[in-house]
């Protein structure tokens, strides 16, 4: 299917794009007179009732807990290098069931939706009205999303990495960076965690760093400094949608090794414990996990992906 926001972003979007999703479902509440009887120790119930904690309830066919996700709806941002860790995390959810749509900037992105048998989008996702279009373009072809992996950020020949001191960043060179890593995760989230809500079931990987939330280098303030917004995005959007069924959690990789990675990177990447760089399946393995039924206990985390290079506190030859 060939979708570009940039056609239809002009017009009217059936959804409001300047204001977050409605559809809380709403929550019970205990009564004053309930409250006035508060327990004096944490985990005692209430007097005159009984504590009850139900299950969550078995997937049909499967056992208790699952990794399918048998026809749910899945979107992955951006997802058009072909090695990439985008890429690879739109195989890993294929294959487990769900149903694919992938984005990315340019038209490239349907050479990869033809190589995985998915749907592919084109769109600005640091545009508002874009990603507006793009979630009504997505739900008519497909049906409500219930995943979402906030994959975009890296860098193009039309929106190159910025690497200078903060002395020298121009603040155009800062939104850049913020824009590209923080914001289109805002965004995205914002067009689907209504629906997501209002279902009662979804799951949301935000695509953090090393670089910021667990260190930084010299001349990445601005990428450092959006990776960790990333990180206290995916806390607080999982701390108002817990009582939702919607889980929200993000992965950090280290040193990843792609078509793109450069000598310094590599050299970076053999200087970690476990002596190499990642590859892109091994995050994707990672997401894909916390894209899962059996992930409904873990939410507001952020999941290292690195080799072991951040727990480590001297390198010892």
């Amino acid at each position: 299917m060939v979708f570009d926001a940039r056609s239809v972003s002009g017009s009217r979007s059936r959804r409001d794009a300047t204001r977050p999703a409605a559809g809380r479902r709403p929550r019970t509440t205990a009564s004053s007179a309930d409250a006035d009887l508060a327990p004096s120790e944490p985990g005692v119930p209430l007097a005159g009732t009984a504590a009850t904690f139900d299950d969550p309830e078995p997937e049909a066919d499967e056992g208790p807990v699952t990794l399918r996700l048998d026809g749910k709806v899945a979107l992955i941002t951006g997802a058009g290098s072909p090695d990439g860790i985008g890429y690879a995390t739109a195989r890993r959810l294929r294959d487990l069931g769900a149903r694919v749509a992938i984005v990315s900037t340019t038209r490239r992105i349907h050479e990869r939706a033809a190589e995985l048998d998915v749907t592919g989008f084109v769109a600005d996702l640091t545009d508002e009205s874009e990603v507006g279009a793009l979630a009504d373009a997505i739900t008519d072809a497909l049906g409500d999303v219930e995943v979402l992996v906030n994959n975009a950020g890296l860098a193009s020949r039309a929106s190159p990495e910025v690497l200078r001191p903060v002395a020298q960043l121009t603040y155009d060179e800062w939104r850049s960076e913020i824009d590209r890593n923080l914001s289109t995760a805002f965004l995205c989230s914002r067009a689907f965690v209504g629906g997501m809500a209002e279902r009662g079931w979804g799951r949301i990987v935000n695509l953090a760093a090393t670089a910021g939330p667990v260190n930084a280098l010299p001349t990445e303030a601005a990428y450092a400094a959006a990776k960790a917004g990333v990180v206290g995005l995916t806390r607080a959007l999982a701390m108002e949608l817990v009582a939702d069924g919607v889980n929200v959690n993000c992965v950090a990789p280290g040193t990843i090794y792609t078509a793109a990675s450069t000598v310094t990177e590599i050299k970076q990447g053999l200087g970690t414990p476990i002596g190499r760089p990642g590859t892109p399946d091994e995050v994707a393995a990672a997401i894909a996990f916390l894209c899962s039924p059996a992930a409904s206990y873990i939410t507001g985390q952020m999941l290292v992906v690195d080799g072991g290079n951040s727990v480590r506190e001297a390198q010892f030859r």
